[in-house]
């Protein structure tokens, strides 16, 4: 299982890795085990940063946090996000239309748009977070959006059959990833109790509702697509955990 916990934090981050030999399609699939890992790797680095930066300006740490959290993944998702925003809005409700759009490699106004207003909210949240001192949030969102890409994996189809994401479907475990999102929802009423059952139940909508919209117009997801539901599903966990917390 080593190779596809690298194969995960490849993939999900900026951490060069090079391997002498092509993963294997059954390594790429049990890499899907590990996504939530490197969510909670890439948490962690938030939360040891929000600890060590506790005593600078809550303004400054915010920016710095908000930073390293968009170049750890090297804006992989955001990318996801600005060409499925693109994609939606000009496609006109047409699946081959959206279908086109999302693959077209320059951002439109509607694309920017999208990411300068997610960017904001996650820095309003973090600053938030930082202002009461609830640096254990930071640890959990990344898992949160990873945990996304394999509710979405698992429940719907994917419609690229040549896309990035089609590396990952063949041989996917998928009970063993359903009975590793449980886990993960455990660990987050383990952290937070009462405050985790409200997030757990917006988040489960959220995921239902972006099931929605990617069946509806496109009879599935691609891998722009999930991309954007790990920002949204991020930027709404976060939110929603300050609104709590706060």
């Amino acid at each position: 299982m080593f190779m596809p916990a690298l194969i995960a934090i490849q993939f999900l981050t900026i951490i060069p890795i090079r391997f002498k030999n092509i993963p294997t399609a059954q390594q790429n699939a049990l890499s899907l085990l590990f996504y939530p890992f490197v969510g909670l790797m890439i948490g962690t680095l938030l939360w040891g940063m929000a600890i060590e930066l506790s005593h600078s300006p809550v303004i400054l740490a915010a920016s710095l946090i908000t930073t390293v959290w968009v170049v750890i993944t090297g804006g992989l998702h955001l990318d996801g996000l600005a060409d499925t925003a693109d994609a939606w809005v000009g496609g006109y409700g047409d699946r081959e239309r959206t279908l086109k759009i999302m693959k077209d490699p320059q951002s439109g106004p509607i694309g920017v748009l999208s990411l300068v207003l997610l960017v904001l909210l996650k820095f309003s949240a973090v600053y938030t977070l930082l202002d009461v001192h609830q640096y254990l949030v930071l640890l959990i969102i990344p898992m949160i959006g990873r945990l996304t890409a394999l509710f979405l994996l698992l429940s719907c189809l994917y419609v690229r059959p040549q896309g990035l994401g089609s590396l990952f479907l063949t041989g996917m475990p998928r009970i063993r990833l359903i009975l590793l999102m449980l886990c993960c929802g455990l660990f987050l009423l383990g952290l937070f109790l009462w405050q985790a059952i409200i997030l757990m139940a917006v988040v489960l909508l959220l995921w239902l509702g972006l099931r929605k919209l990617f069946i509806q117009r496109l009879g599935g997801v691609t891998g722009d697509t999930i991309g954007a539901s790990i920002e949204i599903a991020e930027c709404v966990a976060i939110f929603v955990m300050a609104l709590l917390i706060s």
